[in-house]
């Protein structure tokens, strides 16, 4: 739980600063427009509303300027918060992200088998897919697992060594390994370090940690991305006709 909160933490800012800010703006547009009714709060009419809040279109009305100030320092925090954001996100201290041409960092990580594997012990010697999932044993997650299993000798073929990387815990991945006999490595990176070095990009708004496949070469480049939460089987596939083509 804690870790959700601190890397959703702008996510839950935004929306708990949000409540009032759409309650006053509801009382503040039914103002603006005489009408006590809900649905003005979804009807696209903006001109008289932006008028109202830069103007005082009603002067003598009371409730009118008091839901406009109240709306006037609302936006203002809005603004603020995003500036916080953007100023935050583009820190340059910040570490690289991982893209197409990036050379993989070092990283070190248990197996299902509670083994340490180290990505240094296969750079430069085979071509790595190294794939970031959600959830052992979910449904998507199952059906790419066994996508990727099943296409096991292809990637030998090709030189190629799979490595399957999420939150759970190494029992969790064993189970999950020996559940549907899945013949390639999976790493538990329960602090979710290995995920923040590649900034995986999360989907739903924070709440669904991405599905994205990364191919690397020998050199050790980054000289493919797919990133799909739903096409599950199609991260196998890119990845194959990636690795015939460098081949």
């Amino acid at each position: 739980m804690k870790d959700f909160l601190l890397n959703n933490i702008w996510l839950i800012i935004f929306f708990i600063w949000g409540l009032p800010f759409t309650f006053y703006r509801s009382k503040f547009r039914k103002i603006v427009y005489q009408t006590n009714s809900w649905i003005i709060n979804i009807k696209p009419v903006f001109l008289k509303e932006i008028k109202a809040l830069f103007g005082n279109i009603y002067p003598e009305n009371s409730d009118y300027k008091k839901f406009r100030n109240f709306y006037r320092f609302y936006i203002s925090i809005y603004l603020i918060l995003f500036a916080l954001y953007f100023s935050f996100n583009n820190n340059p201290n910040k570490m690289s992200k991982i893209e197409i041409g990036s050379s993989i960092p070092s990283f070190s990580l248990k197996d299902q088998n509670g083994n340490l594997f180290t990505i240094d012990s296969v750079l430069g010697k085979k071509n790595i897919i190294i794939y970031f999932y959600p959830k052992d044993d979910s449904p998507g997650c199952t059906k790419q697992a066994c996508s990727f299993r099943d296409s096991y000798e292809d990637f030998k073929d090709a030189e190629a060594e799979v490595v399957g990387i999420s939150h759970q815990s190494v029992e969790s991945h064993l189970e999950f390994a020996k559940k549907h006999r899945l013949n390639f490595t999976l790493l538990s990176d329960e602090d979710k370090k290995v995920t923040k070095l590649f900034q995986v990009p999360t989907n739903f708004l924070g709440l669904i940690p991405g599905r994205v496949t990364y191919v690397v070469d020998k050199t050790g480049k980054v000289v493919y991305m797919f990133n799909s939460q739903i096409q599950t089987e199609k991260h196998v596939n890119e990845a194959l006709r990636i690795l015939k083509e460098i081949k």
